[in-house]
């Protein structure tokens, strides 16, 4: 079973190709590190897992292993306080098999000093890494919220995170920083609607992300896209409730940021306080570019499109700056759907000294759920062109 695991993650189709071959021959070897067999843990639910698990972590990434599989196995759940399984390990594929769960502690006085990281689970510097379920994350975000991130990448490449569920994180459930090439998959991240900050996956100064066929339902951004973050693939993600997907904020403080080559299509907003937003803040520089948001279904959501330059974190009266984050080249095509209100269902605020440009919009159709109502549409300073758009869309030309 193992074995035709790791199969399928080399070559999805490795079955066909050497039942061709006669007779099949299959050379690789596989080590497998229990952290039950190997390292004692108790998975009880209870008692403290987490020496086990960094002592048999230790054994699959550092060991000659050419094909290590580390197995958090089934029918137990592993209590762990914050723990970091660093690399690089010595083999270029490395695989993760949650097939328990996973829980936090929910006392404070666990997380120790662990405070100037803010990150529970924290994978760093691996390359080649496989994460994979049907296992469950639970956070007991209660306890954490507005905290502590629940699952942290940093500095990883080629990874791919699948087929788990991740419940109430502290605050971000998956974080991506610093990685190239993530493929994250068949996940399920669920937090209540009013739990503070628990982004369902933030990104930041990352490239080659692809988010698909996922369910994620959080009390923030289903996706946020944060500054140095290029070539992004959101599809067939279903969000809410939260606040939708969000590139941005970008530009707090002053700061230059550039979000580039983003690409969100088929996805489905329920209930959710936005859709598909830009935000930026005044005084900031760099830019927004190349964004594409195709064939997007709304159902009763608040605020279905947003670019807003003047994000100021809630408050009210943002002072207008001489400088912004350029929003350009961002491309609406094929939404549909409700909105929660009939008011301002697309809202375009563009900067007065730093314009939007190439706002292109065709085929949306956005109504109220108040069939008594028409929709409407605010736009300031965007320049572009609208066609076949409900409601209609003033963009200079």
């Amino acid at each position: 079973m193992v074995l035709e695991i790791i199969l399928h993650f080399l070559n999805p189709n490795w079955r066909s190709k050497f039942c061709s071959i006669k007779p099949p021959v299959v050379d690789i070897s596989i080590d497998v590190y229990d952290v039950v067999v190997q390292g004692g843990a108790v998975g009880d639910g209870v008692t403290d897992d987490s020496k086990a698990f960094l002592d048999v972590w230790m054994k699959a990434c550092r060991g000659n292993s050419p094909f290590p599989v580390f197995v958090m196995p089934p029918g137990k759940n592993f209590l762990l306080n914050p723990v970091i399984f660093e690399g690089p390990c010595r083999s270029p594929k490395l695989v993760v098999q949650v097939l328990g769960n996973i829980v936090a502690p929910n006392q404070t006085s666990a997380w120790g000093n662990i405070h100037a990281r803010h990150s529970w689970i924290v994978f760093s510097h691996i390359d080649g890494l496989t994460i994979h379920g049907p296992g469950q994350i639970d956070a007991q975000g209660h306890v954490w919220w507005n905290h502590f991130h629940a699952l942290r990448l940093e500095s990883c490449n080629g990874v791919k995170l699948s087929g788990m569920r991740h419940l109430n994180s502290g605050r971000n459930h998956i974080s991506v920083h610093n990685c190239t090439d993530v493929s994250i998959s068949g996940i399920n991240i669920t937090a209540p609607e009013s739990s503070h900050n628990t982004d369902g996956i933030d990104i930041s100064r990352s490239t080659y992300i692809r988010i698909e066929d996922s369910f994620i339902g959080t009390g923030d951004d289903c996706v946020a896209i944060n500054g140095g973050t290029s070539f992004v693939q959101i599809i067939n993600v279903a969000c809410g409730p939260g606040h939708g997907i969000s590139v941005g904020s970008l530009g707090a403080k002053g700061a230059t940021e550039i979000v580039e080559k983003i690409h969100v299509q088929n996805c489905t907003f329920t209930g959710t306080q936005n859709g598909v937003r830009i935000k930026t803040w005044q005084g900031g520089s760099g830019f927004a570019r190349h964004i594409t948001f195709d064939q997007i279904k709304f159902v009763e959501v608040q605020n279905p499109i947003i670019i807003d330059q003047y994000y100021c974190n809630g408050k009210h009266n943002c002072k207008n700056e001489t400088s912004a984050v350029e929003v350009s080249d961002v491309y609406y095509t094929r939404i549909y759907g409700t909105a929660k209100h009939h008011q301002n269902v697309i809202k375009l605020k563009c900067s007065q000294e730093v314009p939007c440009t190439n706002i292109v919009m065709n085929e949306i159709n956005i109504q109220s759920i108040n069939p008594l109502r028409n929709t409407t549409a605010s736009s300031y300073n965007a320049y572009g062109m609208s066609s076949a758009t409900t409601p209609a869309v003033k963009l200079i030309s």
